[in-house]
């Protein structure tokens, strides 16, 4: 799958040290929060601009995408904002820390450069969040640029404009219509962190596996004949960044196993295949339809595993704790999916399936986030 030139400009050395799947839970803690405060910002922002007419919306690739499956970001703001015919673009931050001595802005978010001076951007306004103190702020690049410092950021490796704590801090609102929303953010961020783990329990199970492997060309080219070694093999290729020599072939077979009985372990496995398989090839249109099958057919059949506790069950011999981050997981890689078929097949899923949707929260799916979230802290101690 060929990455989209207009909206991938880099991919650091760091995203090449990770698997993909790696990359993108890192990416999503931010994704988590924009689109929780989507609806909060747009009706903070009526306010701000003295307008019941403003629409909000997620804007270029970032409307479908929080992560790009070939690594690398977009230049794209995180929103448009959009007024009496106009557009406002938005750029969302937020503090996680308390006592901060600066708050950082990225130059190339804030101003563009002409000759030896940098100008800010005038059609953009900053939103920004701090989630101790449940305040926030709009504020134009400008006011960052007579505000703030031009200095060096030693966490993120290069200069930005920096905004000293008193100053900063003295424009902070509060708001209690924030709280709810902190909430749900810190509670979908330790979900992921949560679900996230199985790859680590994977990894330690299949230690001795990985290091066995001595001929990665063999394990490229033979395709297995069950689940359980059919994802033992998608794992370790994942692991050595390598592809299948027909993946395309490979999917499909992966697709046949959704037409068995499948615990939550075993969809997770499935998942995690079909996942790792689909980045690698273009599909046909045939082939995006029975995805599309598969991504309804398995996403029922987790849904149908949650139980009123906030666990998810699919059998009385597994750990609920453990069949939960089964289907956490589960939840988590069908996003994926769905927000990367909407991106590069979305006029060929509009005529497979007009239902379909982009994901406009993350979890959003499960039953009672708080609910599961609450199970996690008890059970997980």
């Amino acid at each position: 799958m060929s990455p989209d030139p207009k909206s991938v400009y880099a991919q650091s050395s760091d995203i090449k040290a990770r698997t993909y799947l790696e990359y993108r839970k890192d990416m999503k803690k931010k994704a988590i929060a924009e689109l929780e405060v989507k609806d909060w910002l747009q009706e903070r922002l009526k306010a701000h601009l003295k307008s019941d007419e403003v629409a909000v919306e997620k804007s270029g690739g970032d409307r479908f995408l929080w992560f790009l499956r070939k690594g690398g970001v977009t230049r794209e703001p995180d929103f448009v904002a959009k007024l009496n015919g106009k557009e406002l673009f938005i750029e969302f931050q937020y503090a996680e820390k308390e006592d901060l001595a600066c708050y950082d802005f990225k130059v190339s978010k804030v101003a563009t450069k002409k000759g030896k001076e940098r100008v800010p951007i005038a059609d953009k306004l900053f939103a920004y969040i701090h989630k101790p103190s449940r305040c926030y702020a709009f504020f134009s690049p400008s006011w960052i640029v007579v505000n703030g410092e031009y200095g060096f950021v030693p966490a993120w490796r290069s200069y930005a404009f920096r905004v000293p704590k008193d100053r900063f801090e003295s424009i902070l609102i509060r708001d209690e219509a924030l709280d709810g929303i902190v909430e749900m953010i810190d509670a979908k961020n330790r979900i992921l962190l949560f679900q996230h783990m199985l790859i680590d329990l994977w990894k330690e199970e299949l230690s001795a596996t990985l290091q066995q492997v001595v001929d990665e060309e063999a394990l490229m080219k033979i395709m297995p004949k069950d689940l359980r070694s059919f994802f033992e093999v998608c794992f370790i290729l994942d692991n050595l960044d390598k592809t299948p020599v027909n993946a395309s072939l490979w999917l499909v077979y992966a697709l046949t196993y959704v037409s068995e009985e499948l615990s939550l372990h075993r969809v997770a496995e499935l998942l995690f295949s079909i996942d790792f398989l689909y980045s690698k090839v273009d599909l046909r249109e045939n082939e995006l339809k029975e995805l599309i099958h598969t991504v309804r057919g398995l996403s029922e059949r987790v849904n149908n595993c949650a139980r009123d506790d906030g666990t998810y069950r699919s059998s009385v011999k597994e750990s609920p704790l453990e069949e939960t981050r089964c289907a956490l997981f589960s939840m988590n890689l069908l996003d994926d999916v769905v927000q990367d078929m909407m991106f590069y097949y979305r006029d060929a899923v509009s005529r497979l399936d007009p239902v379909l949707q982009p994901i406009t929260r993350i979890y959003n799916s499960v039953r009672d986030v708080m609910k599961t979230h609450q199970l996690i802290e008890e059970l997980h101690e």
